[in-house]
C-alpha cells in the first residue's frame, strides 16, 4: 500500500493544491497528515475544508492545539502567536470544533504517525531530542516505523542492533530495513526551513518498503503576498522565499 504522508501545511494553499496532484501521480492509495493545517499561512479555513473533504486522517499539532486550548497560546513566540490570532478571525466555527477534536497520535498500517515525537507528544521538536532519549523511545517504540512533523526539516533516525543513526532526508526514494526502527520527519507542505522553496512530502509503500520524499513546486510569491496583505507578520512571507 502506498501511504502519502504530508505534514505542516500552515494554511498554504497554493503549496497544497500542487502537492495533492503530485500525490495522486505517485499511485498513492491513503493520505496522512500530521498536523499544523494552520497557522502562519492566509487560509486557513480553505486548507481545511480541502483536508476535510478528502477525509485525510489527520493528528493534531501544535497549532491546532493552540486554537483547541487558548491557555496553550503562551507557548508560542510572539510572532507564532500573533498568527493564530489572526487565524482565529479566518476560521469558521465548525473548523475549530473539527481542529480541537483531532487525536494526538494515529496508528495505521503498522506506522505510527504523531505530529511532535513519539508516542503522541504534540510540542517535542525531533532536533531537540538527545540521541539517548531517541534510544529509548525507538527501543520502547511497538511501531517499526514513526513519521513526524513539526520541525520543518527532513531527517531520518535509524535504530537497529543497539546502533543510533541520525541522518539528512533528501529527495527521492530510500529502502528501509525490516530490522531497523525508523523515526522520519518528513518536512512541510506549506513552509519548508531547508533552505529550499519546495513543498515537501513523503511516500510510504509498505508493499516495497521504501519511503520517497518528493519536492513539488509551487508560487510560493502568491502565498506571501496573501500573508503580507491579511497582516501576518513578515517572517512568515520571508521564509517562502
Amino acid at each position: 500500500m502506498k501511504i502519502a504522508i504530508v505534514s505542516d501545511i500552515h494554511a498554504n494553499l497554493e503549496a497544497f493544491e500542487e502537492v495533492l496532484p503530485d500525490l495522486e501521480r505517485t499511485g498513492a492509495e491513503s493520505i496522512v497528515c500530521l498536523g499544523d493545517c494552520i497557522g502562519y499561512g492566509p487560509d486557513p479555513e480553505e486548507v481545511v475544508r480541502r483536508v476535510r473533504s478528502l477525509a485525510i486522517q489527520t493528528v493534531m499539532g501544535n497549532h491546532e492545539l493552540g486554537i483547541a486550548h487558548p491557555r496553550f497560546l503562551s507557548w508560542f513566540n510572539e510572532s507564532a502567536r500573533k498568527s493564530l490570532l489572526l487565524t482565529e478571525g479566518l476560521i469558521s466555527e465548525d473548523t475549530r470544533g473539527w481542529l480541537s477534536r483531532l487525536d494526538a497520535s494515529l496508528s495505521f498500517h503498522g506506522g505510527l504517525f504523531v505530529h511532535g515525537c513519539p508516542p503522541d507528544s504534540i510540542t517535542d521538536y525531533l532536533f531537540e531530542a538527545r540521541d539517548n532519549r531517541l534510544a529509548r523511545l525507538l527501543e520502547r517504540m511497538e511501531h517499526r516505523i514513526c513519521f513526524v512533523g513539526h520541525t520543518h526539516l527532513l531527517e531520518l533516525v535509524s535504530w537497529r542492533d543497539g546502533k543510533l543513526i541520525r541522518s539528512s532526508l533528501g529527495e527521492g526514494i530510500i529502502r528501509l530495513d525490516a530490522r531497523t526502527r525508523y523515526i522520519a520527519n518528513i518536512g512541510s507542505v506549506g513552509q519548508p526551513r531547508d533552505g529550499t522553496r519546495e513543498a515537501k512530502y513523503a511516500v510510504w509503500d509498505t508493499i516495497e518498503d521504501t519511503l520517497e520524499v518528493r519536492f513539488v513546486a509551487y508560487n510560493a510569491a502568491e502565498t506571501a503576498r496573501k500573508i503580507l496583505v491579511l497582516g501576518f507578520p513578515r517572517i512568515n512571507a520571508d521564509r517562502l522565499l
